[in-house]
């Protein structure tokens, strides 16, 4: 029996597309999930590589696997159960990596008596954050690389944003979340990493769903579809390549001009969304401090009772690599312990 992607018996979460024989999985942290009470469950997929070896995360009773995907294009099934008897199974479904790959889900196949269930309810609150490879959680499972450089032999099987401070952060809150991160992304256009040589910043991709070029014309987002409590905007550390001149002179004309424009970005997302509290961080990841001296002055000049600038203990200092999972861990305790402590109506 195929459960077709559009089932009302499926659960998604995340900044997903639609087309008209399946669901576009883009964003970090999306996912999909299914209970039956049967045998079998079997997901089907396609998949369109752009970099790295492209994976795919999935809990089968609270079980965590993780399934590499062939990059050749095409339908891929990928058994997630295959059991004697029937019994009561949950499979959640996730994005693990960011738009290094686009997963193109079309449903499940399930055995021919298996009985769809509801699923429990989802978290009331929700919390939307803007960020880079940190917040993807990429290289999180590079364990012993605590506080290290990254193992230069990673091609992605060590990404999964199930560990990254953003979703772990969710977790603690018992919220729902939206993770529109990228790795390499800055704030503008022309600076960072992402989508080398022609790069984009957040500013041309915040309002997307889908937005690497690689994979076509880009869709609007439609924000009526998701309202955060909590907006988290963590950008701020791929912003010194090609040029770190923020840490050559704070007062500089870039300097300024990158301050302007952080400010009309969180601006915007104020008026997105009026009634959320957004919290403005960098991470642990090295980065000179006159990035975040500029968040702060910006959060100043802001003087916005909802607009919030945190800092972790090990802000900038942490580690000269990405962020594994006991780090990640702990800045998703410092960060949850904060936003807990704001006075925000709907979790009153």
């Amino acid at each position: 029996m195929f459960i077709k992607f559009d089932n009302e018996f499926l659960e998604y979460s995340g900044r997903i597309d639609h087309e008209p024989d399946k669901t576009i999985f883009i964003f970090p942290c999306s996912y999909v999930k299914i209970r039956i009470y049967g045998r079998n469950i079997t997901a089907v997929v396609d998949n369109k590589n752009n970099y790295w070896d492209n994976y795919i995360g999935v809990f089968v009773d609270g079980k965590e696997i993780k399934h590499k995907l062939s990059n050749e294009g095409g339908i891929q099934k990928i058994i997630l159960v295959d059991d004697v008897g029937p019994k009561e199974h949950e499979v959640m479904l996730f994005k693990r990596q960011d738009s290094c790959h686009e997963l193109g889900f079309y449903g499940f196949e399930v055995d021919d008596t298996a009985e769809l269930l509801s699923l429990p309810p989802k978290e009331s609150r929700k919390i939307e954050v803007y960020g880079d490879s940190v917040s993807a959680g990429e290289v999180s499972e590079a364990e012993g690389y605590e506080g290290k450089h990254d193992p230069q032999w990673h091609q992605g099987e060590l990404s999964n944003s199930y560990y990254s401070y953003a979703w772990l952060t969710a977790r603690k809150l018992n919220a729902q979340i939206h993770d529109v991160a990228q790795g390499g992304i800055a704030l503008l256009d022309n600076t960072g990493w992402f989508n080398e040589p022609d790069y984009l910043g957040m500013e041309s991709v915040y309002d997307k769903v889908r937005y690497n070029p690689a994979f076509g014309e880009h869709t609007k987002w439609d924000f009526k579809k998701y309202t955060p409590d909590v907006v988290v905007v963590a950008i701020g550390q791929n912003d010194s390549h090609p040029t770190d001149y923020m840490a050559d002179s704070y007062s500089c004309e870039k300097a300024n001009e990158w301050r302007d424009s952080y400010k009309a970005f969180i601006l915007k997302l104020r008026d997105i969304y009026p009634d959320a509290n957004i919290v403005l961080i960098t991470t642990i990841l090295q980065h000179n401090v006159n990035w975040d001296n500029s968040i702060h002055q910006v959060w100043q000049e802001l003087s916005d009772p909802k607009v919030h600038h945190f800092l972790f203990k090990q802000n900038g200092v942490g580690t000269p690599g990405h962020i594994r999972k006991s780090e990640a861990e702990q800045m998703a305790d410092e960060l949850s312990q904060f936003i807990n402590g704001l006075d925000i109506e709907a979790w009153r």
